[in-house]
């Protein structure tokens, strides 16, 4: 019975395979008709799917992509304006208070200030202020960029330099606006201090430094409560710094919006000489996000 069996079954397989020959040699399709389907030899049509099937893709790549985009660069626009805006707004207000000597709200901002006399909002005040003195500000920027630069984030350390040039160009403005700073007879001063009062160079350097440092934790750390506390410390700095030089009667409130004017204005300068130096290759944020992020361990 095996042995009868057996011729049938061969004839079964030898039929089959000749079939999957048959199917395996048809034509491929040679014209695509008007209506959007292609002819095969005896007429038979199909749909060209093979034939549209990478610009339908394409097509249905093509949306996402300009959504992805256009959020970049209506991002880099804004940015671009903002920066202007900053600029003339400094540059307007430093001309008006190289013949005015403060104004109104000054006077309004720094009494309310000194009004209160709570022990613990003085001692910040104080320390908030003494950060940005020399020589203690120069040793805290050249920690960082020794710390960067030992870390192998050489560019990353020449860009914080590049923000502490800052300060250098706040004190090329105070020389050519000479406005004197708040006087004893209008305010409580807690030390007097020779220079000009605008802008005002604890707040500019602050504000391009810390700010520098929180775009680069922002950039090149991974989520985490590491990262989130750096961020929420040096944003605190930045707010305490304006208020703590208008409480020891050593600035007027308009000194440091010039301040922070000038300061948002060197910081995104910073941020584009990084990504210009970044762009080149100078960057090395692929070792950055490496090295494990604080508070993860």
């Amino acid at each position: 019975n095996a042995g009868a069996s057996a011729p049938p079954r061969l004839a079964q397989e030898v039929q089959l395979s000749v079939e999957s020959v048959r199917e395996s040699s048809r034509p491929y399709p040679k014209a695509v008709s008007a209506g959007g389907q292609a002819e095969r030899a005896g007429g038979e049509t199909m749909p060209k799917a093979g034939l549209d099937a990478a610009p339908a893709r394409r097509a249905r790549l093509e949306p996402s992509g300009v959504v992805a985009i256009a959020p970049r660069r209506t991002r880099a626009i804004a940015v671009r304006w903002l920066g202007w805006s900053a600029a003339a707004l400094f540059v307007a207000l430093a001309v008006v208070a190289h013949y005015v000597a403060y104004f109104p709200i000054d006077i309004a901002v720094t009494h309310a200030l000194q009004a209160y006399h709570g022990r613990g909002f003085e001692l910040t005040m104080i320390a908030t202020s003494w950060l940005g003195f020399f020589p203690q500000a120069a040793v805290l920027s050249g920690l960082v960029t020794i710390t960067l630069f030992a870390a192998g984030l050489r560019w990353e350390a020449g860009s914080v330099l590049f923000a502490t040039l800052g300060g250098g160009l706040g004190a090329l403005v105070k020389l050519a606006v000479r406005r004197p700073r708040p006087g004893e007879d209008l305010a409580q001063v807690f030390q007097h201090l020779a220079s000009s009062g605008f802008p005002s160079g604890h707040v500019l350097a602050t504000t391009a430094f810390c700010g520098f440092l929180g775009f680069l934790v922002l950039a090149l750390l991974a989520p985490s409560a590491g990262r989130t506390a750096l961020i929420v410390m040096l944003a605190v700095i930045i707010a305490l710094m304006g208020p703590s030089r208008i409480y020891l009667g050593q600035h007027w409130f308009s000194d440091v919006v010039g301040g922070l004017l000038l300061g948002g204005v060197w910081l995104a300068l910073t941020i584009r000489f990084y990504r210009w130096g970044e762009a080149r290759g100078f960057g090395h944020r692929a070792s950055a996000r490496a090295v494990a992020p604080v508070g993860t361990a």
